[in-house]
């Protein structure tokens, strides 16, 4: 096994908070029957949840994100190179607005499924 994918399965064994939260909600095709895959190698960079009929990934951001602004933004551009779309959400925004959240999820999964030869759009901008 390669590192790549013992750190992913290290990720999946160690979930944060949030994670653990929105994983809940996303697994067994809960939302509108999507299936989504949790902390998975993609494109050298492992993805926080990925749907991969919608070929969107969800990403949950702590505060070291702040600091790694330009990681961040290299890691995006491979992930939407892949034909990717990504959403981001601080941990908050998970944690204290999780209807709000999904319904987001939501929203771009149906987009997706409608338009899959649509470009990905930008990046959701986080506040913070």
């Amino acid at each position: 096994m390669d590192k790549l994918r013992k750190r992913a399965r290290a990720l999946r064994n160690t979930p944060t908070d949030a994670e653990d939260r929105l994983w809940q909600q996303l697994r067994r095709r809960q939302l509108a029957g999507f299936r989504f895959r949790r902390q998975m190698p993609l494109g050298g960079y492992i993805a926080d949840f990925v749907c991969l009929e919608a070929r969107l990934i969800v990403e949950l951001d702590g505060g070291q994100h702040l600091e790694q602004r330009a990681y961040d933004q290299r890691r995006t551009e491979m992930l939407q190179s892949l034909g990717f779309r990504l959403l981001r959400y601080w941990n908050d925004e998970v944690l204290q607005g999780m209807p709000a959240v999904l319904e987001d999820i939501l929203r771009a999964l149906v987009h997706g499924k409608e338009h899959p030869s649509q470009p990905s759009p930008p990046v959701r901008e986080r506040e913070g």
